[in-house]
């Protein structure tokens, strides 16, 4: 095969049937999607009912509610993602046939060139909203932008779409080095934090990763000139770039930065040093500055106005999961977060207490056993900043559980927290113990959501 870049341009040649395993994940409807605009006929299998397979048979495709081998006959190619098993029964099946599988993430990396702008936003924290925030700048200035999303967003209904427009807009995941299989035009660069060493081992070979992603960008690289991993790697490639910042020098800098209602941000923002947009930021948090300086940093590149830029910092209310205030019930107000990481458990809470409520509750489900171990003081020092904590048994995912860390070893470090003995518990302890005034947030990228939902039942 002749690939340049890691990119095969012949990928689906001769292809005109694709079938999807798991195909009512997240990170497989954008793509289904996308390429069901482009004509190509599309069926899948799941486990699971949902609104994305609702969303799916809407559009005309048959989907199968079990994974059986006879589901992948007659298609030209069989589409998977990381949490299929090589055992399941459509995968032996392909294989046995003939017919080629491909992994989900080489099938975005090949979507990204469909389109002739692509922007790809890596970084450990932040991904999500920003790659909302962009999509948002696009779609309000009607320019209909495709997009891979890792979460919801309000605006476009979902987790991303299939545009007409010229720009595709990704959400470029580190882990394994999924972003490898990108082709970015425009590379973003938001920081560079110690996450996935599961898999990398050392900070140094996940950089190594950013280095060889930002290498990859054909057009521009936009970077955070206040984090030190991403100023490093910009620091030795020879590549065109534009820097965004508040502490330091920047191309793209938030100056006059002021909260115009307790928690809520707006500032002006320089372009070389020169007055460009001003910025009020709908969704809470001084870290969404960083996210929405990164959104600005793109508007001249992708042939947008300081205007767009504004509408758009102003409209983004937030992405799924990403400080979503769920609701209240009993003068408690309930909020969930996707935070898994420390530094970004520490920006939501730091955004929780400013917002002027009674007490903090922090919910808070530990995602795999590696991280928990690796990174326990680190967590148990963040979630000190809550008044109220509770924690829930550790959610495995990929992993098997050594016996090496458990719940109890992060309880003993955070002084007052309540360990209980799941999801449906924690709803209870909540429902039983927080008063009027009180904001409780659940934290996690597992399933600790379902705990938010229980209280408001």
């Amino acid at each position: 095969m002749d690939f340049f870049g890691g990119f095969n341009p012949k990928l689906l040649d001769g292809v005109k049937r694709l079938h999807f395993i798991g195909i009512g994940g997240s990170g497989m409807y954008p793509l289904v999607q996308i390429l069901h605009s482009k004509g190509y006929q599309i069926t899948g299998s799941d486990v699971n009912e949902g609104t994305i397979i609702d969303a799916e048979r809407a559009l005309g495709i048959a989907v199968h509610m079990s994974h059986q081998a006879e589901n992948v006959l007659g298609a030209d190619m069989v589409i998977y993602s990381a949490a299929i098993h090589s055992d399941n029964p459509e995968l032996q099946e392909a294989d046995a046939r003939g017919i080629p599988t491909l992994e989900r993430s080489v099938l975005l990396g090949y979507v990204s060139r469909l389109y002739p702008r692509s922007v790809c936003v890596a970084g450990t924290h932040g991904k999500t909203t920003t790659t909302s925030m962009i999509t948002s700048m696009l779609e309000l200035a009607g320019r209909d932008p495709a997009a891979v999303i890792g979460g919801k967003l309000p605006l476009i209904g979902g987790y991303g779409k299939a545009g007409k427009g010229n720009c595709i807009v990704i959400e470029a995941c580190e882990y394994a080095e999924t972003f490898l299989k990108l082709t970015p035009d425009i590379a973003v660069l938001l920081n560079i934090d110690n996450d996935h060493l599961d898999y990398y081992g050392t900070m140094g070979q996940l950089k190594f990763a950013f280095k060889k992603f930002a290498l990859m960008a054909t057009h521009t690289i936009v970077a955070n000139a206040d984090d030190e991993g991403v100023i490093q790697i910009i620091n030795s490639i020879d590549r065109n770039v534009r820097t965004f910042g508040i502490q330091k020098g920047a191309d793209y800098q938030a100056v006059n930065i002021r909260e115009y209602k307790p928690g809520f941000y707006e500032f002006d923002v320089t372009e070389w040093e020169m007055p460009y947009a001003h910025l009020r930021l709908g969704a809470p948090g001084y870290h969404n500055i960083y996210n929405a300086l990164a959104m600005v940093s793109c508007s001249r590149l992708l042939g947008l106005t300081p205007g767009d830029a504004e509408a758009a910092a102003q409209d983004f209310k937030g992405a799924g999961r990403r400080f979503e205030i769920l609701g209240e019930i009993s003068g408690v107000t309930i909020a969930d977060d996707y935070a898994h990481h420390p530094t970004e458990v520490a920006a939501t809470l730091s955004t929780a207490k400013k917002l002027g409520f009674k007490r903090v509750w922090a919910v808070h489900q530990p995602f795999t056993y590696s991280r928990t171990k690796a990174l326990l003081d680190e967590f148990a020092l963040v979630l000190r900043a809550a008044d109220k904590v509770v924690l829930t048994p550790i959610m495995g995912s990929r992993e098997v559980d050594d016996g090496s860390v458990k719940t109890a070893d992060l309880a003993a470090k955070v002084p007052g927290s309540v360990e209980v003995a799941g999801l449906r518990e924690a709803a209870e302890y909540i429902k039983a113990h927080a008063e009027p005034g009180d904001f409780v947030i659940t934290l996690g990228c597992g399933d600790v959501y379902k705990a938010a939902r229980m209280m408001l039942e």
